[in-house]
C-alpha cells in the first residue's frame, strides 16, 4: 500500500469519524418530565419544555442541558432520610424565647439558563433564602403564635418572603409551597413550663367565657323585664286614656242633659248620688204634694218602691220621711 492511499484511508476513517458526530449530536429528545436549554459557544438560547425529537448544531457548536421539571423538596432542619445527622435549627421568638423549627420547601425549575448560567449551587442558595426568611418572621412572631394558632400565618409570611427573595436572586427557582413540619421548645423543662402557661390561660379563658354567657344571660333577661315594664306601662296608657275619653263624654253627655232640663237632672244625679251611697239601703223619697217618685234601684232586689199618698198633715209626712230616710 503507498502513501497515498494511507492519507486517503486517513481521510476517510476522519470524515466518517466527523459524520458520525455530526449525527449523533445533532439532535437531541426531551421526556414530558424534562426541560432542556440549547448553549451556542457557551451562551443559553431559549428554553424548550416541549417533549419530542428536537435538532441543533453539532457539536461543539451548540451543547444541550437537560433538567427536570418536576417539584422539588428541600428539608430544613430536618432530613427524614438522615434523621439522626439531622440539624436542630435554633431560633430567637420575638419576645425572646428559643425555638427549633422543621420546614419544607417545595420548589421547582422554572428559568433553566438562569439556574445553569446565574449560580453555582442554587440549591444552597434556596437553603440559605429559606433559613433567613423562617429566622426573620420568627423573630417577629411570639413563642405562643409559633406553637399555638399562629402556624398558619408564620407559613404564609414565610411563603411570601422567600418568594421575593428567590426572585430577586434570579436564579430560576419558583417556589410553590413552605410547610412548618414541628415547632417545639427546645426541652422537656421548658416545654412542662408552656403546658403550664397554656392550661392556665385556656382555664382563664373557660372562665372568662363563662362569664361572658353569664352576663349576656342576665342583660337579655333585665331587657326582657325594661320590655315587659313598658309594654304594660303602655297598656295602663292607653287604658287610662280611653278611661278619661270616656268620663269626658259621659260629662259632656250629662251636661248636655242638664242644659236641656236642669231640673231633672238636678234629682237625678241625686238620686244616683244616694244610690251609690247606700246601694243596700231601703231609701223611700216623697214630694211635698204626697205623690211618691219611683227611681231604680231603690228597693233590696231592684224594684221600685211606691208610697202611697197619706192624710196626715205636711209635718207628720214629713217625720215619716225622715224616719224612713234614716231606715
Amino acid at each position: 500500500m503507498t502513501l497515498k492511499q494511507i492519507y486517503s484511508w486517513i481521510g476517510i476513517v476522519a470524515a466518517a469519524i466527523v459524520l458520525g458526530v455530526v449525527a449523533l449530536t445533532s439532535w437531541y429528545t426531551v421526556d414530558e418530565s424534562d426541560q432542556a436549554v440549547v448553549i451556542t459557544f457557551g451562551k443559553a438560547d431559549e428554553g424548550i419544555t416541549e417533549p419530542g425529537l428536537h435538532f441543533k448544531l453539532p457539536w461543539p457548536v451548540q451543547t444541550v442541558e437537560k433538567l427536570s421539571k418536576e417539584t422539588f423538596s428541600l428539608n430544613f432542619g430536618y432530613d427524614p432520610e438522615n434523621a439522626e445527622n439531622a440539624d436542630i435549627v435554633r431560633m430567637i421568638t420575638g419576645d425572646e424565647n428559643i425555638l427549633q423549627a422543621d420546614l419544607v420547601v417545595q420548589w421547582k425549575i422554572i428559568e433553566p439558563a438562569q439556574y445553569i448560567f446565574h449560580a453555582d449551587d442554587p440549591e444552597q442558595i434556596l437553603y440559605n433564602a429559606t433559613s433567613a426568611s423562617l429566622r426573620s418572621i420568627i423573630g417577629s412572631s411570639t413563642v405562643d403564635e409559633a406553637l399555638t394558632d399562629g402556624k398558619a400565618e408564620i407559613e404564609n409570611q414565610v411563603l411570601d418572603l422567600l418568594v421575593s427573595v428567590m426572585e430577586d436572586y434570579e436564579v430560576g427557582i419558583a417556589i410553590q409551597d413552605v410547610k412548618l413540619q414541628e415547632v417545639d421548645l427546645p426541652n422537656e423543662e421548658v416545654r412542662q413550663a408552656f403546658m403550664k402557661v397554656t392550661d392556665a390561660r385556656e382555664t382563664m379563658n373557660t372562665k372568662k367565657n363563662e362569664a361572658d354567657k353569664y352576663r349576656n344571660e342576665i342583660i337579655e333577661e333585665a331587657q326582657g323585664e325594661k320590655d315587659a315594664i313598658i309594654s304594660r306601662a303602655e297598656g295602663d296608657k292607653v287604658e287610662r286614656i280611653e278611661t278619661a275619653r270616656g268620663n269626658v263624654a259621659g260629662f259632656n253627655a250629662l251636661y248636655d242633659a242638664y242644659q236641656s232640663n236642669p231640673d231633672i237632672t238636678r234629682q237625678r244625679l241625686v238620686l244616683e248620688t244616694l244610690d251609690e251611697v247606700l246601694p243596700n239601703a231601703n231609701i223611700y223619697i216623697m214630694n211635698d204634694d204626697g205623690n211618691t217618685i219611683k227611681y231604680l234601684p231603690l228597693g233590696q232586689n231592684g224594684s221600685a218602691t211606691t208610697i202611697p199618698p197619706v192624710e196626715d198633715n205636711a209635718e207628720d209626712s214629713s217625720e215619716e220621711g225622715n224616719t224612713n230616710d234614716n231606715q
